[in-house]
């Protein structure tokens, strides 16, 4: 089965899909401050640069799915938009962010070019409806306990709005306790409904609730499993990246420190290279 025959989904200007190199969807996990934001959307525009990587700045405003009572959330829903918003018209890159409720939908979308569905609820029908309804792009991460070929279901609720701008991103499945494994054959099964397919390499190396009461992680396989999703084809690639990741708010274990992410996307480029160059 050969990956890469999907449609192509124009994220404000980026194409994703089919043999187009892959875009990267990049950011700190949490928001944290609009200085935070910009010092890391300006350091990843300046990794990008040189491979001319064109780059989806991706944070969240608030992370409903933490191990933990204790655990940080983030900046809040108004705060946070105001801040990518900020990031959107500075830099002049499209913008992700994950939603929770279907109430969300409608003004993240008012904002976001990317509204991203989290795994915990890929298959929550009312919130698929909502985000489809918006007409933005939907990114929507593959459950831990979902089977590739289930995310075809969850496809067709967004598509039945009538909004087909659909990727799915696989972000490992669940092994025993606190252990996600990547089966690298689901991306070209996901990638045979017609959409896009996104890899996380760095929720792809999560420890979920390794912690006890936050998750862990084990940032050094990131790079490792990107390299492998890009030999077999996808269409973009989601690596969260902070300057600090031991002292990171949320999932610190699992992001690349961003002054190796230059180093990363020029290998990650090459890898595609030579696996699209048939296609091109």
């Amino acid at each position: 089965m050969d990956a890469l025959k999907s449609k192509v989904v124009d994220v404000s200007g980026i194409p994703v899909g089919g043999a187009e190199p892959f875009a990267l969807i990049t950011g700190p996990c949490q928001l944290e401050s609009l200085d935070h934001a910009r010092m890391m959307a300006e350091r990843i525009a300046a990794a990008c640069a040189p491979t001319g990587t064109r780059f989806i700045f991706k944070a969240s405003y608030d992370k409903a799915n933490r191990s933990s009572l204790g655990s940080e959330r983030g900046l809040g829903m108004e705060e946070g938009l105001r801040v990518l918003d900020e990031v959107k018209r500075e830099f002049g890159c499209p913008v992700l962010t994950d939603v929770h409720l279907p109430n969300h939908c409608g003004p993240a979308a008012e904002v976001c070019d990317v509204l991203q569905i989290p795994a915990f609820l890929s298959r929550q029908t009312d919130l698929l409806l909502a985000a489809g309804e918006t007409g933005r792009a939907i990114n929507i991460k593959k459950g831990q306990f979902l089977a590739p070929w289930d995310m075809a279901n969850v496809a067709a609720k967004v598509a039945s709005t009538g909004n087909e701008n659909i990727l799915l991103c696989d972000r490992g499945t669940s092994f025993g306790y606190n252990t996600l494994v990547s089966d690298f054959r689901g991306l070209p099964v996901m990638e045979a409904t017609g959409y896009p397919t996104v890899f996380d390499a760095t929720h792809s190396v999560q420890q979920p609730g390794g912690q006890g009461a936050t998750s862990g992680g084990q940032r050094e396989f990131a790079p490792v499993l990107a390299r492998a999703a890009v030999a077999v084809g996808v269409s973009a690639l989601f690596i969260e990246t902070h300057q600090d990741p031991d002292n990171a708010p949320s999932d610190g274990p699992n992001m690349i420190p961003v002054e190796r992410m230059e180093a990363l996307i020029g290998d990650l480029r090459a890898f595609d290279d030579l696996r699209k160059k048939a296609l091109r």
